[in-house]
């Protein structure tokens, strides 16, 4: 299972802890949250479980050593934008002391707090929706919505491979640009999240930059990216709009109507770049449901 899996990368002391958790929190747990001086934490929903060990500095070094698999200065680019993609599509985030020259941050030190993100693949939640994503064989840019948590990354990165592989609708070459190594979570340059056979991923570049490279070199049909939040997203998308490729993103909104009310996103409906949004509801159960609206 996923959890224990995430339990075993780290050090033994914290990994007894962890398993503690009763199997059918372990089902729903998210995260384990890490804090120098305090209890490690299992986040299941909006809930955070103590777990019986506290945290100390020599055990979150020791953890970051194990997920960097005891090559920080292999890691040193990802540690610096306080992350590292863990082999079996694992995330650690990390905070410390920030090593600042000049204007940019070179490192971390002093490590005090970390999370490690128990990534699930739910392989075939778009397997359904991806046909409607298509009219007359042409895939429609689409927007994919929640508020945060709410299941856009799970979606977006089994949208890819459906439409990748051809699981249900037309196959498409995609291409991913997978910002900050949520989606693919590459590791040694092997996605560890299945995204398709035909998907071609672009990891840790930033959207504004890494759009116009992959329209240069790698002549996708689709493009994906998780978490439209600048300016400079929005104009690296409307570019490749003009170049007839088609585009797939997620945003943090509830529906159309928070859309309007940010002023950065009512510009994104006015370019008119996207052409559905699949609003994302999460249901009593736990389960989501996902309608289709029509952007033009």
């Amino acid at each position: 299972m996923r959890y224990e899996a995430a339990a075993a990368l780290l050090p033994e002391e914290l990994r007894r802890a962890a398993l503690t958790l009763p199997p059918p929190l372990r089902f729903r747990a998210e995260e384990l949250r890490l804090r120098a001086g305090r209890p490690m934490t299992a986040l299941t929903g909006e809930e955070e479980r103590p777990l019986p060990v506290t945290v100390t500095p020599r055990l979150l070094e020791e953890l970051c050593d194990r997920a960097a698999e005891y090559s920080r200065y292999a890691a040193a680019e990802t540690i610096r934008q306080g992350y590292l993609s863990v082999r079996g599509g694992f995330r650690l985030g990390l905070c410390g002391t920030a090593v600042i020259k000049g204007e940019e941050n070179t490192g971390m030190r002093q490590l005090s707090s970390a999370v490690l993100r128990i990534g699930r693949e739910k392989t075939g939640i778009g397997r359904t929706l991806a046909p409607s994503l298509f009219r007359g064989g042409r895939f429609l840019s689409t927007l994919l919505l929640s508020p945060p948590g709410g299941g856009k990354t799970t979606l977006l990165r089994d949208l890819v491979r459906c439409i990748s592989d051809g699981d249900g609708c037309p196959v498409r070459r995609v291409a991913l640009l997978d910002e900050r190594g949520e989606v693919a979570v590459m590791c040694g340059g092997v996605p560890q999240m299945e995204v398709g056979r035909r998907t071609d991923v672009l990891d840790g570049c930033p959207k504004a930059l890494g759009i116009p490279m992959v329209l240069r070199a790698m002549n996708p049909q689709v493009i994906a990216v998780d978490e439209i939040t600048r300016r400079q997203d929005l104009e690296a998308m409307v570019l490749s709009a003009g170049c007839g490729v088609g585009l797939l993103a997620t945003i943090h909104a509830a529906d159309r109507r928070e859309l309007e009310e940010k002023p950065l996103y009512r510009q994104l409906l006015s370019e008119r770049v996207f052409s559905l949004a699949v609003c994302i509801c999460r249901q009593a159960d736990g389960t989501r449901a996902y309608t289709v609206e029509e952007l033009e």
